[in-house]
């Protein structure tokens, strides 16, 4: 029998993980992060990349480019949507319940 010891992990803010990712104990997931589905985490990830695969590594920076075109899609697709932009609705009570 073998025993196993567990360690934290931290994930910063604004991070996204893929389906079926395994992240291992005592590893630090950066600020603005993406990793990709499937990937396998044994070390630290840095702070605004793109990070992939088995072992997972850094595939890329994210750029200021790609904030500014996906802040421009969140924001069509918010202007099309309105059912789905935060905040109450018009009419709304600000309850979620139902009487």
């Amino acid at each position: 029998m073998s025993l196993e010891c567990g360690k934290p992990i931290t994930i910063g803010s604004s991070v996204w993980i893929g389906a079926d990712t395994v992240i291992n104990p005592g590893v630090t997931i950066g600020d603005n992060v993406v990793i990709g589905s499937g990937s396998v985490v044994t070390r630290d990830i840095p702070d605004d990349v793109i990070a992939v695969g088995n072992p997972c590594r850094v595939l890329r920076p994210i750029t200021v480019e790609d904030k500014e075109y996906w802040e421009e899609k969140r924001r069509e697709y918010m202007e099309n949507n309105p059912e789905r932009s935060p905040g109450p609705r018009a009419g709304s009570t600000g309850n979620s319940y139902r009487t």
